[in-house]
């Protein structure tokens, strides 16, 4: 091939397209697909690094305008290939730049130094050693002479000890290997994450469902190379152990696996089962390992020391050669989506990287998401229901307190009577017990105490946020009206924003139970590395009978001897101003839920709601996941909301308020002209919910309801719109697709 289409390393909309360039004679059929490449860039030729994305023998344009790149670094493996067109993919999925999609799916190489062993060796022999030591000593020369003492005894030395603990420097050290004194060897050492001790190997015993499951997946490996699949498995019901029969049989193949799981700092024991079944054959990366640490893991995959990465949405573009599942554990939860361009989802790409690949997806989770229900449900995934706990344990007994006949009462406490109750006798037991303050939509909606009323959008359905100004505003369509003095359904007064944190809960325990044991999980006594880990760590040892905790608290955990759950403010996540409000609220209460009764113990949970008669609340606490998606996938079919329809959020963002409205004006009258004739509706543009980050004032439009091609080719249309028109130059644009 005689040229390459090269995407150059400049953020730029403008640059967001393949430039061709001649390639040199020396360089002829060795450069490959995902190549890195410096080329001459621009009027002054400046040299830039960027990517081969396509090889021709046909010029684009005249020959003698076409520039000469200038090197290469050479030996991309098939992996790089592969994630490189798994960019392509996400380029034009997600409406990212194509650089953006690059630098998310290639892992951080050459941007890290890799790490070197080095040893400082005698070249010399004995005899001669000690001959030339005593003419160093006979010249001053005491450098010298201490590093061929130090190697006449020992033959080999670290280069840390040479320079750190002898005193000697590099340039003295570069001057004996040239006097063939001594030599230096270097090998590459990995950075690697601290394995948990005392590892062990072995099977583990499978009920009939898992094992049945375990056989399907296994069964058709060969003739289902691509094969999707939903394990639906109520909490404690062994979602795990089903994993790791799968990805040991993966790797009887000489296949290697990637396991997505939501938040690693919060999966200590999920790790630990899989370091004890597969060893040292797992690698793990996190948002907290260093660039080197992360590049590391990268090419110990990519070289087959591992077997098994695990990680977060981040681990799914591992550089495994021959990738034969990966694994998505809680596949309902929000970390999966990017919150960065490009916004992907990790389940999407999973099954883009399988078909590219011929590797398998698993998702898991007890309440998945709708999407990954809906697809169960028409055959697009294969569905295994779990619907035991693993060890024959009955599921927790659930009841529910009306916060409304409490307030009625004259009790305002963040713990009502009947939780008050559980929780001494609990005490008294010797049981544990967890305390989750649910504060997803913390202080932004608006709740009237006496009938649980939220005031919602009359467009949207979606709860009205309150603004500093006293207004409160759908962050969908704009909609705005002023705070009112009363309830519109009940005419009462006591119209509240929740101010409850995790500190006032831990007075209020403290005060009530001072002989209690009290831990507190939340952004603040988990800011320092590692807190999590060791809060955790405390309670599972029992140095402490209550654990109180934000979401952390409810998300994998398995503690033995917690009997009760009391989940506080239940309804606060409905409130949210967002369609998904329902679903993330049943998620939070079932997974919630699940944290009683795990072991021989059984198990109570109690629910503190001012909406005791949701559907999202009734359901949770019959853990009935049949019902609630029959109910909310009624609701997401009027609205035409995801899954049911399509929807596309287009955030937009400036310095310039005036500037900003005005381009999301003209946005709204683009779209609205090309979308006329059709299904599809624009919404906003509105105020985000946070409008205004760092002097950044932040808007959002959607795009709703058509089928999913019609609005990609809008979305299309539209970026062109963009790069045609200057004055957008000062404005950022992001796609979120089915958000």
């Amino acid at each position: 091939m005689t040229y390459a289409d090269v995407i150059v390393n400049i953020t730029a909309h403008a640059l967001d397209r393949p430039f061709q360039y001649r390639i040199p004679e020396h360089l002829r059929g060795r450069l490959e697909i995902g190549s890195v490449v410096t080329v001459p860039f621009g009027k002054g030729n400046r040299p830039v690094t960027g990517y081969v994305i396509g090889l021709s023998d046909q010029p684009a344009l005249e020959p003698e305008r076409i520039k000469e790149l200038s090197e290469a670094v050479l030996g991309a493996s098939d992996e790089e290939k592969r994630l490189t067109g798994l960019a392509v993919w996400i380029r034009d999925r997600y409406g990212s730049t194509m650089l953006q999609a690059l630098h998310t799916v290639l892992p951080v190489k050459r941007k890290v130094r890799a790490k070197e062993s080095r040893l400082v060796i005698l070249q010399l022999p004995e005899d001669l050693a000690g001959r030339e030591l005593e003419l160093l000593k006979r010249k001053h020369q005491t450098a010298r002479a201490r590093v061929l003492e130090a190697l006449i005894e020992e033959q080999s030395l670290p280069w840390e000890i040479v320079t750190e603990k002898l005193h000697v420097t590099p340039s003295v050290l570069q001057a004996m290997v040239k006097k063939g004194y001594i030599r230096i060897e270097s090998t590459r050492v990995y950075r690697k994450p601290p394995l948990p001790e005392a590892l062990a190997h072995g099977a583990v015993s499978l009920n009939g469902q898992q094992q049945a499951i375990v056989d399907s997946v296994c069964g058709e490996w060969e003739k289902n190379p691509c094969g999707r699949f939903l394990i639906q498995g109520v909490t404690g019901s062994g979602k795990t152990e089903v994993y790791m029969e799968l990805i040991a049989y993966a790797v009887s193949r000489s296949e290697q696996a990637i396991v997505l799981i939501p938040e690693i700092a919060l999966t200590y024991q999920t790790l630990m089962r899989f370091y004890h079944r597969f060893g040292d054959r797992v690698s793990v990366i996190h948002s907290r390992m260093s660039e080197g640490e992360r590049f590391d893991q990268f090419e110990r995959a990519r070289n087959g020391d591992i077997d098994v990465m695990i990680g977060p949405r981040s681990a799914l573009f591992t550089p495994f050669p021959h990738l034969g599942i990966i694994v998505i554990d809680e596949e309902h939860e929000e970390s999966y989506r990017s919150e960065q361009a490009p916004r992907y989802h990790a389940r999407e790409v999973a099954f883009q990287r399988g078909r590219m690949e011929g590797a398998k997806v698993v998702l898991g989770s007890a309440t998945p998401s709708l999407e990954a229900a809906r697809a169960g449900r028409t055959g697009e995934l294969t569905l295994f229901k779990l619907n035991q706990r693993a060890r024959a344990v009955s599921l927790p007994e659930v009841g529910i307190v009306d916060l409304r006949t409490e307030s009625r009462d004259g009790s305002f406490s963040l713990l009502s009577r009947p939780l008050r109750d559980k929780m001494e006798n609990c005490l008294q037991k010797g049981d544990q017990m967890m305390l989750f303050l649910n504060r997803r939509g913390y202080a932004s909606s608006v709740t009237c105490r006496s009938c649980g009323q939220v005031i919602k959008c009359p467009h949207c359905d979606v709860s009205l946020t309150l603004h500093a100004n006293g207004s409160l505003a759908c962050h969908y369509c704009g909609y705005e009206m002023p705070m009112p003095d009363r309830c519109p359904e009940c005419g009462s007064i006591y119209l509240r924003t929740f101010r409850a944190g995790t500190e006032q809960v831990e007075e209020e325990v403290t005060r009530l139970f001072p002989q209690a044991r009290v831990l507190r999980m939340d952004r603040d006594t988990t800011s320092e590395k590692d807190a999590q880990l060791k809060i955790l760590s405390a309670f599972a040892s029992h140095e402490a009978d209550i654990l109180i905790g934000t979401q952390m608290i409810v998300k994998g955990h398995d503690f033995p001897d917690v009997t009760l759950v009391g989940i506080l403010l239940a309804d606060l996540s409905l409130n949210i101003p967002d369609y998904r409000a329902a679903e993330r609220t049943f998620q939070l209460l079932t997974q919630a839920a699940g944290r009683a009764g795990r072991a021989s113990k059984s198990g109570c949970v109690l629910i503190q709601t001012y909406d005791p008669d949701h559907y999202a609340v009734q359901c949770a606490a019959r853990q009935d996941y049949e019902e609630f998606y029959r109910q909310e996938m009624a609701f997401r079919s009027m609205a035409l909301y995801p899954p049911a329809g399509s929807l596309i959020a287009i955030h937009c963002s400036c310095a310039d308020r005036g500037h900003l409205e005005t381009a999301a004006r003209y946005l709204r009258l683009f779209l609205e002209k090309i979308l006329k004739r059709t299904n599809a509706a624009v919404l906003g543009p509105a105020d985000e919910n946070v409008a205004k980050i760092n002097d950044i004032w932040r808007m959002v439009l959607y795009l709703r309801g058509g089928s999913a091609e019609l609005l990609r080719e809008a979305r299309r249309r539209l970026e062109r719109y963009i790069e045609a028109n200057e004055g957008f130059s000062t404005v950022e644009i992001q796609f979120d697709v089915d958000r």
